[in-house]
């Protein structure tokens, strides 16, 4: 069994910051790529915000450059988010996700989500 839990989420005006965190546990022999994505209101479809390889390779949603900052402290299996100028097109529920990895193959599990609030 393994487990996703963020934390960090929250309400700020326009042009704040906020720090996500997401903390795997679980019976996995290791974590591949983590991953950020957002589902903002009334949107069906999550969307990919920011990944990070377990050897430390990033990317990001266009939108998001130069504002976001994703990483990992693979000794705690866990993942940041930071978001500074948030933007209230920013608000969303945020998601973390990863890739277990385990002796018969790899599979990917979701957090439950954190809000982000930004207020104009």
């Amino acid at each position: 069994q393994v487990q996703l839990v963020e934390s960090g989420g929250g309400l700020v005006q326009a042009g704040g910051s906020l720090r996500l965190s997401c903390a795997a546990s679980g019976s996995m022999i290791s974590i591949g790529a983590m991953g950020w994505y957002r589902q903002a209101p009334g949107r069906q479809r999550r969307e990919l915000v920011a990944t990070i390889t377990d050897f430390g390779s990033t990317n990001y949603h266009d939108s998001v450059k130069g504002r976001f900052t994703i990483s990992r402290d693979n000794a705690k299996n866990t993942v940041y988010l930071q978001m500074n100028r948030l933007q209230p097109e920013d608000t969303a529920v945020y998601y973390c996700n990863a890739d277990f990895v385990f002796e018969d193959g790899v599979d990917v599990h979701w957090g439950h989500g954190t809000q982000v609030t930004v207020s104009s």
